[in-house]
């Protein structure tokens, strides 16, 4: 996929957000302020000063609505709900650079809060995605025991589990078990 770098970490944050979910397989990762803080800081949002329980709120509840995107049973479905998400949010678009990044375009408007500022860059970076035809490529792991989400990026669109190195190495091996047994 050929997106710049403002889209691919947009849809790298979007992943690991969903992926903080109960509701994705695994442990509520997003349960207080200091984990919404690390997550806020391992993905550089900028222009995030404060955080308050009313954000810590209302990112779980956004994450939920980037869940029910990335799940939809067929692209009309998805597109569907990102404009509801989309609909709910400011959008401003501007140009900027800013630490060591080149130019680039943020949607959330100046001011904005974190769930207007999250729900804004990360449902325009699916909106592309889906425009140019690649909603198939939103993806649930396949290993039985996983439900975390992805953004598949092979080329071939061939990718089936969050990461190769856990649930796919852990799928292979089982495989392997298995035929040897037989």
């Amino acid at each position: 996929m050929p997106f710049g770098h403002d889209m691919v970490h947009s849809l790298a944050t979007v992943v690991d957000l969903i992926n903080t979910s109960p509701s994705t397989g695994g442990e509520d990762t997003l349960t207080d302020l200091r984990q919404l803080g690390a997550f806020v800081e391992r993905h550089h949002v900028s222009g995030v000063e404060v955080l308050g329980e009313t954000d810590l709120t209302q990112i779980r509840t956004l994450r939920e609505a980037f869940h029910k995107v990335f799940t939809a049973p067929d692209q009309a479905t998805a597109v569907i709900r990102l404009n509801t998400l989309l609909s709910s949010t400011r959008i401003t678009p501007r140009l900027t650079e800013h630490d060591g990044h080149p130019l680039h375009v943020h949607y959330f408007a100046p001011g904005a809060s974190l769930h207007e500022h999250l729900a804004a860059d990360l449902g325009v970076a699916l909106a592309h995605l889906l425009v140019e035809g690649e909603w198939g490529r939103l993806r649930t792991c396949s290993a039985p025991d996983c439900g975390h989400v992805f953004v598949d990026e092979s080329r071939n669109r061939s990718r089936v589990y969050c990461d190769s190195r856990t649930c796919g190495n852990r799928m292979h091996v089982a495989a392997y078990r298995a035929r040897r047994r037989a």
